[in-house]
């Protein structure tokens, strides 16, 4: 088992990782009656997504040698309303590494093929922008 979810009142959940112990909570947006005080469910997946893509990127890149270190990226989350879900993840991922050109496709390919952008589903518009050595 991966981790338990426990709907503790108010629209909210508290997110327990069974290994690490480590908790986060979700809200329910603002917009669809919640009180927006932590990531919403969608929040997390659109995260997840970021971290995925850093985390794949950075397997890569320690075995090219490569420093991907203080890389980050900024998320924008876009819902549809009817069916409500998610529509677009738009990523702007900032890499501080000054390398080859060859080395950033190899990486951008990586970080395009991560786990998570394959498990999502094929309508969910993905923009993923990658700027290099800012």
């Amino acid at each position: 088992m991966t981790s338990e979810v426990t709907y503790i009142g108010e629209l909210r959940t508290s997110c327990i990782h069974l290994r690490s112990g480590n908790e986060i909570i979700t809200d329910a947006p603002v917009d669809n009656n919640g009180l927006g005080q932590a990531f919403s469910p969608t929040d997390t997946v659109a995260t997840a997504l970021a971290s995925c893509m850093l985390t794949m990127m950075g397997i890569k890149a320690r075995d090219m040698e490569v420093d991907l270190k203080n890389s980050a990226a900024k998320v924008t989350k876009h819902m549809a309303a009817n069916p409500r879900q998610i529509s677009q993840i738009d990523i702007e991922l900032h890499l501080p590494a000054k390398i080859f050109e060859k080395n950033k496709k190899i990486l951008e390919h990586t970080a395009r093929t991560c786990p998570v952008i394959l498990s999502l589903h094929p309508d969910v518009k993905k923009k993923i922008v990658f700027l290099w050595d800012l």
